[in-house]
């Protein structure tokens, strides 16, 4: 990327703690180089378990550098409140993609490309080459 803006990423679960310790393992297994801009879009205002479209609009707004957004969910509802906020068009910045990605893992490839200075089509694809990851 040749403007050195960076993707941003958008971690979207259920519960604020999971979100956030997501981000915090992507970023670190992302070593000490470029930052890159993370932010956790976890639970309701409230602090309970759920999903909160203006924790995540806030979110995606916050992480905005102009190359664009990539969001991953962690489960069903949160990645349908995504595509609502897609849907209705001027919630997100433009260049926001919602992610086909296993969430942990798609979270660390996602930021570790992002890093780089991939640009999105990057950052989305090695996010969902982490659903090939195999473990035994």
């Amino acid at each position: 990327m040749s403007d050195g803006q960076l993707v941003g990423i958008v971690l979207v679960s259920h519960s604020a703690e999971v979100a956030a310790s997501v981000a915090e393992l992507a970023k670190g297994l992302a070593g000490g180089g470029t930052e890159v801009p993370v932010a956790a879009a976890g639970g309701t205002e409230g602090g309970g378990l759920g999903t909160s479209s203006e924790l995540i609009a806030a979110a995606a707004a916050s992480v905005d550098r102009g190359a664009g957004v990539a969001v991953l969910a962690d489960l069903g509802s949160a990645v349908l409140t995504v595509k609502a906020l897609l849907a209705e068009g001027d919630e997100l910045p433009d260049g926001t993609h919602l992610v086909d990605a296993p969430f942990v893992e798609g979270a660390v490839a996602a930021v570790v490309t992002a890093a780089t200075g991939a640009d999105l089509a990057a950052v989305e694809a090695a996010a969902a080459e982490a659903y090939s990851y195999r473990k035994v």
